[in-house]
């Protein structure tokens, strides 16, 4: 019997008053992976007046989320969707472009899917 990869990992940088945040998503994702990466993005935000977040979120590894996970996402994005100027999606699945397309109704910057990494990434720092 094989175990099975899941999780999330993010790491945040701060460059003047600009966020770069990645997030790569493995296997499905659940409430409890909401509720350990909230409080990391909320603590992270709190001490920037306005907060303007670039994105990128590695999804080549994601399997989906649980239904609670997903009102989860859509809790986040509405408490913080000011708060991004890009969000930069990569992936290998058709559904990820979907998500992407939805996602950007709940952000005020643009949400755009990628899949080529480099070409992400450039997409961000323009």
């Amino acid at each position: 019997m094989s175990a099975t990869k899941h999780g999330l990992s993010i790491g945040i940088e701060k460059i003047d008053d600009e966020f770069f945040l990645s997030l790569k998503a493995v296997g499905r994702l659940t409430h409890e992976d909401y509720e350990t990466i909230a409080p990391m993005l909320d603590s992270a935000l709190s001490a920037v007046k306005e907060p303007k977040i670039k994105a990128i979120v590695d999804g080549t590894e994601l399997e989906g989320w649980e239904l609670r996970a997903a009102w989860d996402d859509f809790k986040l994005g509405l408490k913080h969707g000011s708060e991004f100027e890009k969000i930069a999606i990569y992936g290998n699945k058709n559904w990820q472009q979907i998500a992407a397309k939805i996602g950007s109704w709940f952000i005020s910057g643009e949400a755009k899917y990628f899949e080529n990494y480099d070409d992400a990434l450039a997409w961000l720092k323009r």
